[in-house]
């Protein structure tokens, strides 16, 4: 399959701040930037650069970025499933994980989530996908956001409903150790129904389940 990737870009002006919401971001380009000191969620700051640039390398990868001049300041990855998870097992050509999302403190409360997320899918470029996005409530900034379990939970869903992405159910026992946990989805509407039916097949190995 051959991965769409039509760049767009958006000029914010929050807070007497000029940011740029941008992608999907080549290698190259990501490479020149720095990375904002506070973005360390899932690892350090220049390990997660480097993460970004490999990401964006990819065939299907994309990395959706908000920059205050040259310094990234939040990010959306998209990637295939990870080899070790279960959503990789039916080797789904259109099947797109929206990996991590992050925006660093001082940026947050200005809808920049949402922004990132809604770029990735103008022009119809994700039409031709599943995109899913598994969210663990041992990923959320609990602390830092001052949010409890259920109200991050509600936040991430209005977030991920910019773009229609819906809640479904699965027997992934990750996702099913913790209520708050859930996998959201949105289905492209040049999805074939073998994908769906596919997708559905990965979503629950238990088969009395659907």
């Amino acid at each position: 399959m051959e991965h769409c990737k039509l760049y767009q870009s958006h000029v914010l002006f929050p807070e007497d701040r000029r940011l740029i919401i941008e992608g999907p971001v080549p290698p190259k380009q990501l490479s020149k930037l720095t990375m904002h000191p506070d973005l360390k969620a899932f690892r350090r700051p220049a390990e997660q650069h480097e993460a970004l640039v490999e990401i964006a390398g990819l065939p299907e990868g994309r990395i959706i970025i908000t920059r205050d001049r040259d310094t990234i300041v939040g990010y959306v990855t998209f990637h295939y499933p990870d080899e070790q998870e279960r959503w990789s097992e039916g080797n789904m050509e259109d099947l797109i994980e929206l990996g991590a999302i992050e925006v660093a403190g001082e940026y947050r409360s200005m809808g920049l989530g949402q922004q990132m997320i809604k770029t990735a899918f103008e022009e119809d470029q994700m039409e031709r996908y599943i995109v899913f996005t598994t969210e663990y409530y041992w990923h959320w900034d609990l602390k830092g956001s001052g949010l409890n379990v259920w109200d991050y939970r509600k936040m991430m869903e209005r977030l991920m409903k910019v773009v229609d992405m819906e809640w479904y159910a699965t027997d992934d026992p990750e996702i099913c150790s913790h209520p708050a946990n859930c996998l959201m989805v949105r289905i492209g509407r040049q999805v074939p129904l073998s994908s769906q039916e596919q997708f559905d097949r990965i979503r629950f190995r238990q088969r009395f389940m659907y």
